[in-house]
C-alpha cells in the first residue's frame, strides 16, 4: 500500500480508527445538528433562571449547579432533598443549600472516576495479558535458539557457521533479559491492579460509619433490582432518619453526633446479611435494601430495631450528661409496587417525611403507585 492508495479514503482499519480520510459531513446537517444543541441550552439555560428567580437566589457557582443537577435530575440526592424541602412549603435558601447540599455535584464526578478507574482496570488487564503472552512466547523463542545454538555448534565447522553460532548466543542473552523484565512487568501489573481495588473500596465506604456510601448503594440497588425482578422475588428499600439529630449535635457538639451516627449505624448493620444490605445515604440518613422478603417482613425487621434503640439509655460518655431517647423514623417501599427503581426511592422517602409528621420514632409504609 502506498500513500496514494485510494482505500485510504475508506474509514476501516487502523485509519479508520484514527479517522483519517474521514469524508466530511454534510454541512446543512452540522448547522442543523449545532441549531438544535443550541436551542436546547437556552431551553436549560431558561429553566435553571426561572428556578433561581422562583426561589430568589442569587446566580453564583453553588446555585447554579444546584439548580441544574435538579432540573436535569442528575443528582437524585439533591433532587430528592429539594422536593421534600418544597413538599414542607419552606424555602430553598443559599444558607440552607450551603447546609445541606455541599456535597452536589459530587455524584457526577464519583462516576467520572468510577469511569476512569474501570477504563484503567481494563488497560491493566490487557497490558498484562500482553506482557504474560509476550513472556511465554520470549521462553518459546528462547528454548528454540538454545536448541538450534547447540545445532549449530555440533555442526560442520567453518566460517560462516561460526558466526551464526556467535550470533545466536548474542541472541539467547537477549532474549533471557527480555523474558526477565516481562516478569517484571507483570508483577508490577499485579501491584498496580490490587492498589486500585483498594482505592475502588475506599470510594464505595463511608469512612465514619464503615457502611457503603451512597454511591455503592445505588450500584447495588441497580444489581439487586435486576437480580430480583429474574428471580421473581419480592424487594424492599427503606429510607430511615435520626430524629432531632440537629439538636443532638446542637446540644453535645459534632463530635458526640458522629458517635450517635456511628451507634446506629452499627444498629442498622445487625440486620444486614447477604440478603438485606444497609448504607449510609447521607447526613443523618440511611438506606436499607431487603430482598426476598415481603413489605410486612421487611417492616416487622427494621421496627423491630428501632423498638430496640429506643428502648436504650444512651449517655454522652464525655461528658457524662444523657443523650435521652436516641431514635429514627423510616418510609419503606415495596419497590415492585411501585413500578420501577427511583419511583420506588421517592415513595420510601414520601413514606419517611409522613413518619416524621406522625411524630417520628415510627416507620411509614408507602403507598404503592
Amino acid at each position: 500500500m502506498t500513500v496514494y492508495d485510494p482505500s485510504l479514503g475508506k474509514r476501516s482499519g487502523l485509519f479508520g480508527w484514527l479517522r483519517i480520510g474521514r469524508r466530511k459531513a454534510d454541512p446543512a446537517a452540522n448547522a442543523q445538528r449545532q441549531e438544535h444543541r443550541q436551542s436546547q441550552r437556552d431551553r436549560q439555560l431558561d429553566d435553571i433562571a426561572s428556578f433561581l428567580r422562583c426561589h430568589q437566589l442569587e446566580a453564583n457557582a453553588q446555585t447554579l449547579a444546584v439548580a441544574s443537577n435538579y432540573l436535569s435530575g442528575a443528582d437524585p440526592h439533591t433532587v430528592r432533598l429539594i422536593d421534600r424541602r418544597i413538599q414542607a412549603r419552606h424555602p430553598v435558601t443559599v444558607e440552607w443549600i450551603e447546609d445541606n447540599l455541599s456535597r452536589t455535584g459530587l455524584g457526577s464526578e464519583a462516576e467520572a472516576i468510577d469511569e476512569l478507574l474501570a477504563r484503567l482496570e481494563s488497560g491493566i488487564d490487557e497490558l498484562n495479558q500482553t506482557s504474560s503472552a509476550a513472556r511465554v512466547a520470549t521462553s518459546d523463542y528462547h528454548s528454540a535458539l538454545s536448541a538450534q545454538s547447540g545445532a549449530l555448534e555440533t555442526a560442520v565447522t567453518g566460517a560462516v557457521i561460526s558466526e551464526l553460532a556467535s550470533i545466536t548466543k548474542v541472541m539467547l542473552k537477549r532474549t533471557r533479559e527480555i523474558e526477565k523484565a516481562m516478569l517484571r512487568s507483570e508483577e508490577q501489573t499485579r501491584n498496580l491492579k490490587r492498589k486500585l481495588d483498594e482505592t475502588r473500596r475506599s470510594a464505595e465506604e463511608d469512612h465514619l460509619t464503615g457502611l457503603p456510601n451512597r454511591r455503592a448503594f445505588e450500584a447495588r440497588f441497580d444489581a439487586e433490582y435486576h437480580a430480583a425482578r429474574a428471580t421473581a422475588e419480592p424487594l424492599c428499600v427503606a429510607f430511615c432518619d435520626i430524629d432531632h439529630f440537629k439538636r443532638i449535635n446542637d446540644s453535645h457538639g459534632h463530635d458526640a453526633g458522629d458517635r450517635v451516627l456511628k451507634l446506629v449505624a452499627d444498629s442498622l448493620a445487625r440486620i444486614s446479611d447477604d440478603r438485606c444490605h444497609v448504607s449510609r445515604h447521607g447526613g443523618e440518613e440511611f438506606v436499607v435494601l431487603f430482598r426476598d422478603a415481603t413489605l410486612n417482613e421487611a417492616y416487622d425487621r427494621l421496627d423491630k430495631l428501632r423498638g430496640e434503640l429506643a428502648a436504650r439509655s444512651l449517655v454522652n460518655r464525655a461528658t457524662d450528661i444523657s443523650f435521652g431517647q436516641v431514635t429514627f423514623s423510616a418510609g419503606i417501599a415495596d419497590v415492585f409496587a411501585c413500578g420501577e427503581p427511583r419511583a420506588a426511592l421517592k415513595a420510601a422517602d414520601t413514606a419517611l417525611y409522613r413518619a416524621k409528621m406522625d411524630g417520628r420514632n415510627r416507620i411509614a409504609i408507602a403507598e404503592p403507585t
